[in-house]
């Protein structure tokens, strides 16, 4: 089955099969920032955005978003020119093994976008769904709260 998306900005024509995931599609064609945790939607490795929204690519077929805009981890920043999302973490320690941290920026840069003065139970709620064993979330939040004051 063929299908265009725009990932990251560029128009891509693809093979894929009827029941292939987002997840699946993206990290057979490269984009190995999305992470397979849990296949189940309840961990948020696997968060992208479509069209600017976070969403658990796992839990998406990627025929239902034929047509439609996806942005990875990659499409934000890269090893030399990390996001001001990725830096502010890195400052504040929220980052360990790294597994959730890129699903955790897509969903901050979203909520960033969105309300650039997000309150702590905002930023908690959009966080809600990311599972991070290494952090204890404290650190991200800190993290989070610089990175939305870094950008006003």
């Amino acid at each position: 089955m063929q299908i265009k998306l725009t990932i990251n900005g560029k128009l891509k024509s693809l093979e894929i099969h009827p029941g292939e995931t987002l997840l699946e599609t993206l990290r057979g064609n490269g984009y190995t920032g999305v992470k397979y945790g849990c296949g189940t939607g309840d961990c948020g490795a696997c968060v992208v955005l479509l069209n600017g929204r976070p969403v658990n690519s796992c839990q998406v077929l990627t025929a239902a978003v034929d047509n439609e805009s996806i942005t990875t981890i990659e499409g934000l920043s890269t090893m030399d020119n990390p996001h001001p999302i990725q830096e502010e973490l890195v400052k504040a320690g929220a980052v360990q093994c790294g597994y959730c941290t890129p699903g955790i920026v897509l969903s901050v840069y979203a909520l960033l976008k969105s309300n650039p003065h997000p309150t702590e139970d905002e930023i908690k709620n959009a966080l809600d769904g990311h599972l991070c064993r290494c952090t204890g979330y404290v650190k991200i939040l800190e993290g989070v709260k610089n990175a939305a004051e870094r950008a006003n």
